[in-house]
Parts: structure tokens; sequence; C-alpha cells
């Protein structure tokens, strides 16, 4: 049974399959069955693709709340798994704790996916990536180009960095000490095929690449340290200044919700060179590509 818990549970050509059926007509495969869609954490755009991807392939999606189910209080991981995958062909999470998603997939007997976890973002990746390619000419074209991520060192980014090597990219990520992504994450990173640079200097990350991203400096789960990541991210907003050490056709990317003012300014994020909006579409279309090879490998 094949899973997608981070971006390198793929290989480099079934990503590429993935990216490809995103924009295929999209196949009756979920038609009278059920896809399973827990939240422990909110969301507006996963719900919302998810939900929509599911329609697209002729299934019916159901959403359910953190109450109803109670992950390891009302029942365990595994009970709350087996039950669902009795009745839907396939099980999406977005959850805190990463070895909850594991656990789900140890024991379902249907595809499961990671829809967030704290560790990993696979399905924003794949939009990200999709996002790069339908800008820059298509998938052959995303070798050679150069991401930056300014900010903090999360789930987001590393996602990215797998997929970014995975795709022939190079990854630059900047944040300041103490916020960057941990020895272990940047080897599977390096792992991936990513070439990778990692600064303190947001001017020396951007210098030249085709793509910015920025993501918000205190994630969910994070409300409490919002005031001390303020202070530690200072010089790490994403601004006009910055923008304009892009190469010529750079573009800005920002996995939303998004705070004017503070990773990003507002002419940045709504100006010329932002592709937020396109990339909150493909989070969709890309949903929709990996449901359907998830589906093809059963």
């Amino acid at each position: 049974m094949r899973h997608l818990l981070e971006v390198d549970d793929l290989s480099p050509s079934e990503l590429r399959a993935i990216l490809e059926l995103s924009r295929a007509p999209a196949p009756a495969v979920l038609a009278g069955q059920g896809m399973a869609l827990l939240f422990e954490k909110p969301s507006a755009r996963t719900r919302n693709s998810m939900e929509m991807a599911v329609v697209q392939l002729g299934g019916h999606p159901l959403t359910i709340r953190p109450d109803e189910v109670g992950l390891d209080e009302r029942e365990s991981v595994e009970d709350v798994t087996r039950t669902l995958a009795a009745y839907h062909a396939m099980i999406g999470a977005r959850v805190f704790e990463h070895t909850k998603i594991e656990r789900m997939a140890a024991c379902s007997t249907v595809p499961v996916v990671n829809m967030l976890s704290d560790d990993a973002h696979p399905l924003q990746a794949l939009a990200d990536v999709l996002t790069v390619a339908d800008e820059f000419g298509g998938v052959d074209e995303l070798s050679g180009r150069t991401i930056a991520f300014v900010g903090d060192g999360n789930n987001v980014a590393r996602s990215l960095g797998i997929a970014s090597g995975m795709c022939g990219m190079r990854f630059r990520l900047a944040t300041p000490p103490g916020y960057g992504l941990s020895d272990a994450d940047l080897a599977r990173i390096v792992a991936a095929g990513t070439e990778v640079v990692v600064t303190h200097d947001p001017a020396e990350a951007v210098a030249d690449a085709d793509v910015v991203y920025t993501d918000v400096w205190a994630s969910m789960g994070h409300e409490d340290e919002a005031e001390t990541r303020r202070r530690a991210f200072d010089g790490f907003t994403v601004d006009d200044a910055l923008v304009a050490r892009l190469a010529p056709e750079g573009i800005f990317l920002h996995c939303l919700p998004a705070h004017r003012g503070e990773e990003v300014a507002g002419a940045v994020i709504d100006g010329p060179r932002s592709r937020v909006w396109p990339q909150a579409e493909n989070r969709m279309h890309a949903a929709r590509g990996a449901l359907v090879w998830l589906m093809e490998q059963r």
C-alpha cells in the first residue's frame, strides 16, 4: 500500500507523474467512494482543495473535526484509522505530531495522505513546484532553477527543499540563527538531490533566484512565541528591495495565510511578481493528481 507522508515517499519520476496528472482531465477513480478528511488543525485551503479534488474524481469527501474522533483521547489513532478504512477508499489527515500520520499509515488498508503535520507538508510542495513549472514553461524547465526560502525553517521549507531537488532545482534557505532546519532535515533534503545553500542573510539567498518564498513567522501551534519570533525575524520581511534582487523574471510565492507587514510586504504579495493565487488554486490540482496516482498504485 502506497502512502504520501512526505515528498520523498515518491521517486522523482513518480513526482513528475503526479504533476502531469494534475494537469490531465480528472478520471472518476473515486466514483461511488468516499475519502475521510480528518483535521486536528483547521484550514481554509486544505479543506477546500481536498474536498473539491475528491468531488472532481467522482467521490464523496467527508470532513471530520478533531472533537468527533479525539485521536489518542476518545480512541487510539490505530482504532480510528481502521474504522475509517472500513468506510473510505482513502484517508487524509492534518495533524500536529508527524508520528500520528506515520501510525495511521502503518495500520491502514487504504492510502493515507499527509495533509500537513508539524514535520511535513507534501501537498503544498507539490502545488509549489506545479506553480513554478507553470511559470517557467513546464516540468522540463524546472532543472537548474533556484528557489530561495526566507523565514522560518518549518515543515513547508522542509518539504519544499526536498521537492526542489527531486525536480532538479537548487534550494537556498535564509533563517535567523536558531530557526533553521535540523541537520537531519538538511541531510534528507540533500539526499533528495538538492543543491542547498544555508545562510542568515536574506539578500544572499535571494540574489538572482527564480523564486522567493516565505511563510508566517509563527506557525499554528507557535502562537505563544509570536512576539519573540517577531523580534528574531526582524530584517526577514520579503519587501520590494528584496524582490528586486531576484532574476528579472523571478516570482514570489507564499503558502498562506499571510500577515502583511510581517513576513511579506503588502506591495509584494499584491504586486506583479506575486503568484500566490495561482499557487493556492494549484493546491486543488496537485491534490487531484496525487489522489489519482495513489489510487492507481492500489
